[in-house]
């Protein structure tokens, strides 16, 4: 994803001794925000650490030093270093019949299926705790008459969500650009929705592979939220649909919110299938405005569902296993006839860097 910039800022960036990464999708170097699909052989062999928490994670080890427990050899003198899923942790929405939010459950109420088989929940709570957001929005020129009331909505999200949230922006249109890296200034962020260009086609799916990139590498807080806000089917990006939700469902992926303000037409259908998707599986929510003064009231809804949620971890029993995880959360309580619990439907644990 391009970074826009100018002379100012350019000099301001430089007096503070900081570097402004770009999301480019031909970067002529990896940058901590460049596409995942576009990374160095420099980046992808720099000998680091393991990020605390992040289970499933790798990284490489360089030639010459001896191989540890959990590390495999791997191509080019290099060993790839595979760590154990400890705890899979999910935030999970709680819903009645009629759809509203259920808050006040206990652990016990509560069971928790992967691949099948029910796992001791090791950890609960319901909180409201401060997460990161990534707010990707359309900047093609089907979107120019739609954008001022759509950066409306897009700060008052921000404004009913927790003052401790950081965020960034994200627009796009057949390139994607963070015209706002994290923050929690409502004027710095107004300024990066302000960036309206309008013009050129829909690179959705590269748009959100890059900014679950950006809040993967960047984000300092455990919780991850994606909002996409869209009028038409990504018809621009490299990425597919089909690997666009792989990198969300990586172990520690983001949530993701879709809003589509679509027609009736077939290319509306086929963006509607592709919005549900990316929310549905991630443990989000897709909505379908059918009046655009509807979206203010849409963002509001997903800064409560945020807000609203419960925290559950457990522990796999094979921690060692790599490759696709189904998981499934069911709630029963006394009082409430059906409940329904929203949240990823499975994860890949393990190859988030052993398959580039």
């Amino acid at each position: 994803m391009r970074l826009r910039n100018n002379l100012f800022s350019l000099i301001l960036l430089l007096s503070l001794g900081l570097t402004r990464a770009a999301f480019a999708q031909n970067p002529p170097a990896a940058s901590p925000m460049s596409n995942p699909a576009t990374a160095t052989d420099e980046e992808e062999s720099a000998p680091a650490p393991p990020p605390p928490n992040q289970p499933g994670d790798t990284v490489r080890v360089p030639a010459g030093q001896p191989p540890q427990q959990g590390v495999e050899p791997g191509e080019n003198g290099t060993f790839t270093f595979k760590k154990k899923v400890e705890e899979v942790v999910l935030h999970a929405t709680v819903v009645d019949q009629k759809q509203r939010l259920v808050t006040g459950l206990r652990q016990n109420d509560f069971s928790v299926f992967e691949d099948g088989r029910q796992m001791p929940i090791t950890s609960f709570r319901q909180e409201d705790i401060p997460v990161a957001i990534g707010i990707v929005i359309d900047n093609s020129g089907s979107m120019r008459d739609k954008r001022q009331k759509v950066n409306q909505a897009a700060i008052n999200l921000v404004r009913a969500s927790n003052p401790q949230d950081e965020v960034f922006v994200v627009n796009f249109n057949d390139e994607y650009y963070l015209d706002q890296d994290f923050t929690a200034d409502l004027n710095r962020l107004r300024e990066g929705l302000d960036h309206i260009e309008s013009r050129g086609g829909t690179a959705l799916y590269d748009a959100v592979v890059a900014s679950a990139d950006h809040l993967a590498k960047g984000a300092r807080l455990d919780k991850k939220v994606l909002l996409i806000v869209t009028d038409g089917e990504d018809n621009a990006s490299r990425e597919s649909l089909e690997q666009c939700v792989r990198r969300l469902q990586d172990l520690n992926g983001p949530a993701v919110y879709s809003i589509g303000i679509l027609g009736d037409d077939r290319e509306a259908h086929r963006a509607k299938r592709a919005l549900t998707a990316l929310a549905v599986q991630s443990g989000g929510v897709a909505f379908f405005p059918k009046d655009l003064n509807e979206v203010d009231n849409i963002t509001r809804q997903v800064a409560h569902d945020i807000r609203n949620q419960y925290t559950i971890g457990y522990k796999p029993t094979d921690p060692s296993r790599t490759g696709y995880r189904s998981v499934r959360v069911e709630a029963h309580a006394p009082g409430y006839k059906h409940l329904v619990v929203r949240t990823r439907s499975g994860y890949y644990a393990g190859q988030e860097r052993a398959s580039k």
